[in-house]
């Protein structure tokens, strides 16, 4: 029997209801230290709901430790768009990376997730290495080597790609210092268009200047 209109927007508000309660909850406790009964009682729905939706607790927790950041990895299509020109493809990638910190608060619960996941390991951490930001890595720096004109990606071009994503990294691990310091840089999402213009930027200067480094016979790293 299929399911009525009703019945998907239920399914889908108790699937919502856990993962928002699931993050909270492992946030706050850590993954051994949040039951999934307390889990379900936060989120209003019956313990079974987690086999139904997610298997066990430990896809809850991957769930919450993942979709809280939106369906598309940050800056994960470069490909996409890698023949455009330079301040363009740098721009995107900004505006795609950045585009999470204009969920507000539940972006705090997750960065405190991912904080506690790296000194209360469950794996889910390393999958995300794996599957999305070394992919996002591999494809800032094969970007970069093209637009420099590079046979291969040597270490000082790992150095750049790491240090462009880093431009944007700092707004999400810093960001209680950014809200004592200088509030209005992300206190809309206006404010995060504007800073994704301004990091592509500063970025298109940093590729500038490690093409002028090259040019003038800078030593290169192996």
């Amino acid at each position: 029997m299929a399911k009525t209109p009703h019945a998907e927007t239920e399914t889908s508000d108790a699937r919502s209801r856990l993962v928002s309660a699931a993050l909270r909850l492992f946030a706050e406790k850590g993954y051994e230290g949040a039951s999934t009964r307390e889990i379900c009682e936060a989120a209003g729905v019956n313990i079974s709901a987690i086999r139904y939706y997610f298997g066990d607790k430990a896809g809850l927790y991957r769930a919450a430790f993942t979709e809280p950041m939106g369906e598309s990895p940050c800056g994960a299509n470069i490909a996409e768009y890698a023949d455009l020109p330079l301040p363009e493809v740098l721009h995107r990638f900004f505006g795609e990376f950045l585009e999470p910190l204009k969920k507000g608060e539940e972006l705090g619960l997750v960065m405190k997730l991912h904080f506690r996941e790296m000194i209360e390991p469950t794996g889910a951490w390393q999958q995300e290495i794996d599957a999305e930001i070394k992919p996002q890595h591999d494809g800032l720096v094969a970007l970069l080597q093209t637009h420099l004109g590079l046979d291969r990606a040597d270490d000082d071009l790992h150095r750049l790609a790491f240090s462009i994503t880093g431009l944007a990294v700092h707004f999400y691990v810093g960001q209680d210092v950014i809200a004592a310091v200088s509030a209005p840089l992300l206190n809309s999402p206006a404010a995060v268009d504007t800073l994704a213009e301004r990091l592509a930027g500063y970025a298109v200067s940093m590729v500038a200047g490690e093409a002028a480094r090259r040019a003038q016979g800078g030593e290169h790293a192996a």
